[in-house]
């Protein structure tokens, strides 16, 4: 009997050792960051390779596709209306992009630009809109009006302008993972502008841990209040929220986001929305959808489509913050 303890003691001491040889062979953790698309980004991996160089160039290759800042990329030239074929990414992100307009039935809406730039939260500037300047723009509004055809984008009206900001941080940071998978790196947290993709453990074999804000408003991002913490592996996560991004005007609070569907700035009570998706692409266009369909509107819309995960936080009648989760959310809150 004492031998057969003995045996065992052996076994899972063998185990260790390989368990933490194959830790050591991985490499060390690495940390690199930066800044694109006007915003920080934070890579975390574990390797022994220095992968630097090439996620700097996948970011800048990515950078000059879909950046609506860079005069010179892809998009620009598109909103241009110059004679261009757009590249891999840009189909990726432009086919997803009309997918996830579908099934929100337009609440996601990436030609939505010039309703942005009107309010005032696009890449170009804009005067406040009266109700004249909102219906003359919305008649050149909708995801319906644009096609990718033989690689090139047809527009139904030449005033329309592609604004891809709300998923293409997303789809950057599965670029980016995409990368890291294929030089073999097995755990590795990727962060563009909180946008994030996490994969296997972090440095002490925990899971990844990531905050979610509460939706003080503050616009200059200087509350770090959390409202709780998840714990992630092998999922995208991106969160969307109307706490950091608005203006004042005659006492008014005029919020980012821009309902597509009537060309006004939301005024619901939802302030935060965070979802966990298979990709982060899907979570980024999804977390800005939700953010514009409200609360109720996103209750709905989960319950039929059980594969994606959500964390709402929303003020009540008093002011008070609230939150809703779906059911898988219980996974990462621990």
């Amino acid at each position: 009997m004492k031998s057969k303890k003995n045996l065992i003691w052996l076994i899972l001491l063998l185990a260790g050792t390989v368990w933490i040889l194959v830790k050591r062979n991985e490499g060390t953790y690495q940390q690199i960051n930066g800044l694109i698309f006007g915003t920080i980004y934070n890579i975390t991996y574990q390797s022994d390779k220095d992968l630097q160089p090439e996620i700097e160039a996948e970011l800048k290759r990515f950078d000059a596709s879909l950046s609506p800042f860079n005069p010179t990329s892809i998009i620009t030239k598109v909103n241009q209306n110059e004679d261009v074929v757009v590249d891999t990414l840009f189909q990726n992100c432009f086919n997803r992009s009309l997918e996830i307009a579908q099934s929100t039935d337009g609440a996601f809406d990436i030609t939505v630009a010039p309703l942005v730039n009107a309010w005032g939260f696009g890449f170009k500037n804009g005067e406040f809109p009266d109700s004249l300047m909102i219906d003359s723009l919305q008649q050149i509004i909708g995801y319906q009006k644009i096609k990718l055809v033989d690689g090139k984008i047809t527009k139904g009206d030449e005033r329309l302008m592609l604004n891809c900001s709300a998923i293409a941080k997303g789809y950057a940071v599965d670029v980016i993972a995409q990368l890291l998978n294929r030089n073999g790196v097995r755990n590795y947290l990727v962060d563009i502008g909180g946008e994030i993709v996490a994969k296997g453990r972090n440095s002490r074999d925990g899971l990844w841990r990531i905050g979610i804000n509460k939706p003080v408003d503050d616009s200059l991002s200087i509350n770090q209040e959390l409202q709780t913490i998840l714990q992630l592996t092998d999922r995208g996560m991106a969160t969307s929220g109307n706490y950091r991004n608005f203006y004042y005007r005659d006492g008014k609070k005029y919020a980012h986001t821009i309902d597509p569907r009537t060309g006004y700035p939301v005024e619901h009570n939802l302030l935060s929305a965070t979802v966990i998706a298979q990709d982060c692409m899907t979570a980024d266009a999804l977390a800005t959808a939700f953010m514009v369909m409200g609360l109720d509107e996103t209750r709905s819309y989960i319950k039929e489509h059980p594969e994606i995960d959500v964390y709402l936080i929303y003020s009540d009648g008093d002011g008070q913050l609230k939150t809703f989760y779906s059911d898988g959310m219980w996974d990462y809150i621990r």
